[in-house]
């Protein structure tokens, strides 16, 4: 039978919906996708008994808060059971919460679609080391799956719904979800501290709580009915002593696009608006969750304009990277060998960051597995990998963590307007200032907008624009980048004037296949990897870049593009130059 799933280490994709549309609120998956269903536990079920090497391994089991995740997990729960599997089902849980918990078992089951569509559904996978599956295991999850679809009857698939028929729904047990909060609450405080010992953490958090005492903070969440509206956010941050202003909060009851990009982020800023305006001074961040729980970008009350504004992603991680390589050298003035795992599109600025703070730039094809595993290989180098993560979607990694989470993204954030300076040392944002060469710039009464305004200037692509994607005919997307080099080339000598009239002197090809980047290469067709042709300026130093990949999780082909300033005229041309010599190239 035909899977029609999109298969990638991330997370396997499709829309789940019986009447196939991907915007669709109905909770029906219709029988095809109850076999596939099935066939996503069976083959789970067989990986996990052969890599634990356990007769009844137990595998934790939760969905986002998408109307289809509670069919697909009754389904899935049956096979795993059928196989022996022993199944602790939480029901709704954030992405971050079912795998620090999973940490207590032999590996995990996750239903969720992410960031997409209300209509779509997925699956992601993991062992017991809190992050998805690494690409060669992921791979091996995969051919197993498209063997048991192709060799499927349908004399089988038959006597498979009669007997899912009778099936009940099983409902979530409330003993697992305490203790998977309780997990998750213990996790998140060694992420955020950066320290294992409790006593070492109390420092951290007590500074905190002492800053938010003398200078209160209100933080704004739009949950958006997703699954973090079930997690730990009411009770964990205002244990902070930040209070917590949360709206669109019943799991389930998904009230707008969840995609959480400025477009969506409104919703928040208004609020926060109003609550100024209604004299909540301490109203100074927001964020806003996509519906697993696993990212959540940022509204902030300039104080500069008088407005709540988004942050876009690539800021976004921006800001997080200052902040967590500053806190290292709050922890420890010594510290060295720090560096940042990052995917392929993450804007340049990330580079002159780390670079003013001595940490080294590793970058990785798109894919929140292809990141997470390139900074576990440097960490086995010997690199202190603190930060990782995609800029260009937004959220960020902090270690031990394996994934996106909110809850650190915003902490990043509350120590650095938090931890300043005392007879001790220097806080983060002193810190920052002074590796950066811009201690002028410090004060000791700054805001996040005198933060923000530290970092490098560049000009970005959204990720969530129209331009951003493309509908391409070729099928073979390595050919295709063959096709675009010829096409490249001849444009860029055509064009070389109007090119060094812009400041662009030359380029360098990067390609990208999981975690491994050339840079150089003549042969651009990687296949289904990342392509980057990095733009240099006459003194040969990095001044911007355009970006491309077919997506691994959705049906299009993406493309970016990265401008050092506040230039958006020229990002504009470079991108049309990009999709003009892209479409000479689809042929």
């Amino acid at each position: 039978m035909e899977h029609n799933m999109i298969l990638s280490a991330s997370g396997w994709r499709k829309i789940f919906t019986e009447n196939k549309d991907g915007e669709s609120t109905t909770k029906e998956i219709g029988n095809d996708n109850k076999i596939l269903s099935y066939l996503i536990g069976t083959t789970f079920s067989e990986y996990i008994k052969s890599a634990t090497r356990k007769n009844n391994p137990e595998v934790v089991i939760a969905t986002d808060t998408r109307p289809t995740g509670a069919e697909i997990a009754r389904v899935i729960l049956n096979a795993c059971t059928c196989s022996d599997i022993k199944c602790i089902y939480l029901g709704y849980a954030a992405a971050p919460e079912i795998m620090a918990y999973a940490k207590n078992f032999d590996g995990f089951i996750y239903i969720s679609a992410s960031h997409n569509p209300i209509g779509h559904n997925g699956i992601k996978f993991g062992l017991s080391d809190g992050g998805v599956l690494e690409g060669s295991e992921a791979k091996k999850v995969i051919e197993s799956f498209k063997k048991k679809c192709a060799e499927i009857s349908e004399d089988e698939q038959k006597v498979l719904l009669k007997k899912l028929e009778g099936i009940p729904a099983v409902g979530a047990a409330k003993h697992y979800k305490k203790q998977s909060l309780k997990s998750y609450e213990k996790f998140i405080r060694h992420v955020i501290s950066g320290c294992e010992k409790p006593a070492a953490q109390k420092v951290v958090f007590n500074e905190i709580k002492k800053a938010c005492k003398k200078n209160p903070l209100t933080l704004v969440c739009d949950m958006n009915g997703s699954a973090r509206a079930d997690s730990i956010d009411k009770k964990f941050i205002p244990s902070c002593k930040i209070k917590l202003e949360a709206f669109n909060n019943v799991p389930g009851q998904i009230v707008h696009a969840i995609i959480p990009e400025p477009e969506n982020l409104v919703h928040c800023a208004d609020r926060m608006q109003q609550m100024q305006k209604e004299g909540v001074t301490s109203a100074l961040l927001g964020y806003m969750p996509d519906c697993d729980g696993d990212r959540g970008n940022i509204v902030f009350w300039n104080d500069k304009t008088k407005k709540a504004e988004p942050i876009t992603a690539q800021e976004v991680f921006a800001l997080c990277v200052m902040a967590e390589l500053s806190f290292e050298y709050w922890k420890n003035p010594s510290a060295k060998d720090l560096a940042v795992a990052v995917n392929c599109p993450t804007s340049m600025r990330i580079d002159e960051i780390a670079a003013s703070l001595g940490a080294k730039v590793f970058r990785a094809e798109v894919g929140e597995a292809n990141v997470v595993n390139l900074a576990r290989e440097k960490r086995a180098e010997g690199f202190n990998v603190r930060i990782f993560g995609e800029g260009s979607n937004g959220g960020n990694i902090t270690y031990p963590s394996a994934v996106r989470d909110p809850v650190a993204t915003i902490f990043a954030m509350v120590k650095v307007l938090s931890l300043r300076d005392t007879k001790y040392g220097d806080g983060l944002f002193h810190i920052w200032c002074k590796k950066s060469g811009q201690e002028d710039k410090y004060k000791d009464d700054f805001t996040l907008a005198d933060i923000i305004e530290t970092l490098p200037a560049y000009t970005t692509t959204g990720v969530s624009e129209a331009r951003a994607v493309l509908q391409v005919k070729m099928e073979d997307k390595g050919k295709l980048k063959e096709n675009f080099k010829v096409e490249f080339e001849k444009f860029f000598a055509d064009k070389k004037a109007e090119f060094e009239a812009d400041g662009i002197f030359g380029w360098t090809c990067c390609l990208t296949n999981g975690t491994k980047e050339t840079v150089g290469e003549e042969n651009w067709n990687n296949a289904n990897g990342g392509l980057k042709i990095k733009f240099h300026d006459k003194n040969k130093k990095p001044f911007a870049f355009i970006w491309m990949r077919p997506s691994g999780t959705e049906p299009v082909f993406r493309v970016m593009c990265d401008v050092k300033g506040n230039n958006p005229e020229l990002e504009k041309k470079l991108l049309r130059w990009e999709t003009e010599v892209l479409q000479k190239a689809d042929r």
